[in-house]
C-alpha cells in the first residue's frame, strides 16, 4: 500500500487515506513524511479503483509546518530517503501540492495544528473539514521567513484579499470558526470528528462518475484565471467529451431505471 515512517496509506472503499504520522512533533514535515505524500499523490493518480483522496493527521494535528531540522538531514532520520530528494528536487514541492495537483479531489480532515507549512498544503486540496479546535496561520514573517509554499499566490484568490493579507502579514493564529468565515475552510465539525466527516464527503464523490468529477476539478482550476470567455471556450472543450462516455450513459440509465448508477470510468 505504500507509505514511510512518516507518512500511511490505507484505503477506505475507493478513498485512499494519507495520514500525516508524526504526531510527537504536531506532524512537523520530514523528509519521510514528504516522500510518503507524493508517492501517495501518484499511487491515488495511477489506480483506477481510486476516486478520491482524504488528507489527515495522527494524533490530533494535521501539521505544525516544516522541521527545518529534519529537512537539512541534522541527524540519521529519513537519511534512506535522500537520494529521492537528490533525484528530484523538486520532491518536496510536490508533496506540499505546490507544483503537483493530482487528478482526484483531496478533502481534508484537520484536527488541532493546522499552521505555517500545514496552512500551505491545505490551500492545495480542494474541500475541507476542521474540527472547533483547530487552529491556521501562516506564521513565517513572525520568525523573519517567507511562506514560499505558495501562499502569496494562492491565498489571495481563495479568500478575499484583505483576509489573505491579515493572514499573510500579521502571522496570527486563526480559529476554524474564524477560517470557516473567511472561507479558507468549507465544514466545522465537533472535534474528533474530521475524519470521519471527510470520509463522508468522499463517498460522496465517489458515487459520482469519476470521469465526469475529474473533468470538473480540471476545469475549475485549469479556467480560474482565464477571461470568462476563455473559460467558457475551454470548459467545453473538457465538458463534451464527458457526455460521449459509457459513464455519461450509464448516468442517464440509472436515472430513468431508479437505481444507483454503476460507473466503470469508460
Amino acid at each position: 500500500m505504500g507509505g514511510t515512517e512518516h507518512l500511511t496509506v490505507r484505503r477506505e472503499g475507493a478513498t485512499l487515506v494519507l495520514t500525516l504520522n508524526r504526531p510527537e512533533a504536531k506532524n512537523a514535515l520530514s523528509l519521510p513524511m514528504l516522500v510518503g505524500l507524493y508517492d501517495g499523490w501518484v499511487q491515488a493518480d495511477e489506480d483506477e479503483e481510486v476516486r478520491s483522496i482524504v488528507l489527515t493527521g495522527a494524533g490530533g494535528a494535521f501539521c505544525a509546518g516544516m522541521d527545518l531540522k529534519a529537512l537539512a538531514g541534522k541527524g540519521m532520520e529519513g537519511q534512506q530517503h535522500r537520494d529521492r530528494l537528490k533525484a528530484d528536487p523538486d520532491l518536496h514541492w510536490k508533496a506540499m501540492l505546490r507544483h503537483h495537483r493530482p487528478r482526484k479531489p483531496v478533502v481534508a480532515a484537520v484536527e488541532g495544528h493546522c499552521v505555517a507549512g500545514g496552512t500551505e498544503i491545505l490551500q492545495g486540496t480542494d474541500i475541507r473539514v476542521a474540527g472547533e479546535s483547530a487552529t491556521f496561520g501562516l506564521f513565517e514573517v513572525r520568525r523573519g521567513l517567507f511562506p514560499i509554499g505558495g501562499s502569496t499566490v494562492r491565498l489571495q484568490r481563495q479568500i478575499p484579499r484583505t483576509h489573505a493579507l491579515e493572514m499573510l502579514l500579521t502571522g496570527r493564529p486563526y480559529s476554524a470558526r474564524e477560517a470557516a468565515g473567511i472561507g479558507l475552510i468549507g465544514h466545522v465539525v465537533p472535534d474528533g470528528t474530521a475524519l470521519t466527516r471527510a470520509l463522508e464527503i468522499a463517498e460522496q464523490i465517489n458515487a459520482c462518475g469519476p470521469l465526469a468529477v475529474e473533468a470538473v476539478k480540471a476545469s475549475v482550476y485549469e479556467t480560474a484565471e482565464m477571461t470568462e470567455a476563455e473559460g467558457l471556450a475551454a470548459e467545453l472543450k473538457r465538458g463534451w467529451p464527458v457526455f460521449d462516455t459509457a459513464d455519461a450513459k450509464e448516468g442517464a440509465r440509472a436515472f430513468a431505471e431508479k437505481r444507483p448508477p454503476v460507473y466503470k470510468r469508460a
